[in-house]
């Protein structure tokens, strides 16, 4: 009888040690599985490049080069000031002619985390360089959090934010349409107050879904960001987060994940952003873009 007991008590010793092991391997896994994320989400921003050519430049005015950026989420572990200063260093050894920024400048939906971080952008985004300046619009997570405070912090690092509006910028007129993922968007509006400037139209606006509400013509080039590019991408299935838990709703098209997407006569360019409200990417990298926009 002894003997039997002690060979129960050998066994649910070495049953209980194989489950310890095993539990210790899927905690090192999920530890290793996240701090790749984070490294991936804290990563430089790729730059990825192009050259498109527009309809109605103005004519002797030569090409330019534009860098596109977004997502920033400062607030968010994947983003603070001394990261947000080291793109701006890296946009500005690209030399653009002018930048433009898409949106989400904020992490999270509380008013008070806009208020405690938007100041945060004013001091690394005041260093961009760019002869024809720097532009931007508001996105969900900034008019989640507080719209006011990302404005003024903006415009004290001297950037011009577009809200339903139109500004010249050299042989171009930015088109900055509001966010249309929370309702802030004003196609006619915004188009109506690009019909007195010059210049090849280009609309900057966050969710690139606005590119469906377009009038044909009405501008041949889209720049967007919001999607992360997917943020999470699981091999041979896609996106791992589709809709935005707190709204119940797709976050966006599919097709307007990520990159140069061709409508006809119209080309919209979406950003996986520099940033991330959940601090984790895997297969969708934070990048930027650089255009050389020109002539048709």
């Amino acid at each position: 009888m002894c003997g039997d007991r002690r060979v129960k008590h050998h066994a649910a010793v070495r049953a209980l040690r194989r489950t310890l092991t095993v539990l210790c391997g899927v905690l090192l896994l999920m530890v290793v599985f996240a701090g790749w994320g984070y490294y991936g989400a804290r990563a430089d921003p790729i730059v990825r490049r192009a050259t498109i050519s527009l309809p109605h430049w103005p004519t002797g005015k030569p090409p330019i080069t534009v860098a596109l950026l977004s997502d920033i989420h400062i607030g968010s572990p994947a983003t603070d000031a001394a990261r947000l200063g080291r793109v701006v260093d890296q946009i500005n050894a690209l030399h653009p002619d002018l930048v433009l920024i898409a949106g989400d400048f904020i992490a999270g939906h509380e008013v008070a985390t806009g208020r405690r971080y938007a100041a945060q952008l004013t001091r690394p985004l005041a260093k961009l360089l760019a002869p024809l300046g720097t532009v931007a619009v508001l996105g969900n997570h900034d008019h989640w959090t507080s719209p006011e405070a990302v404005r003024t912090a903006l415009q004290a690092a001297g950037i011009r934010v577009l809200a339903n509006e139109a500004v010249e910028r050299g042989p171009v007129a930015v088109v900055g349409i509001d966010d249309g993922f929370t309702g802030h968007a004003d196609v006619g509006t915004s188009l109506a107050a690009a019909n007195s400037l010059s210049g090849a139209r280009i609309v900057l606006t966050h969710s690139p879904d606005t590119a469906k509400g377009l009038p044909p013509g009405s501008a041949a080039l889209v720049l967007a960001g919001h999607t992360h590019c997917g943020q999470a991408m699981i091999p041979l299935i896609g996106p791992a987060v589709i809709d935005s838990p707190r709204l119940h709703r797709p976050l966006y098209e599919p097709r307007y994940r990520c990159g140069i997407i061709r409508d006809p006569g119209r080309i919209v360019v979406v950003t996986g952003g520099i940033g991330a409200s959940l601090p984790l990417r895997y297969g969708a990298p934070p990048d930027i873009w650089l255009m050389i926009i020109g002539p048709s």
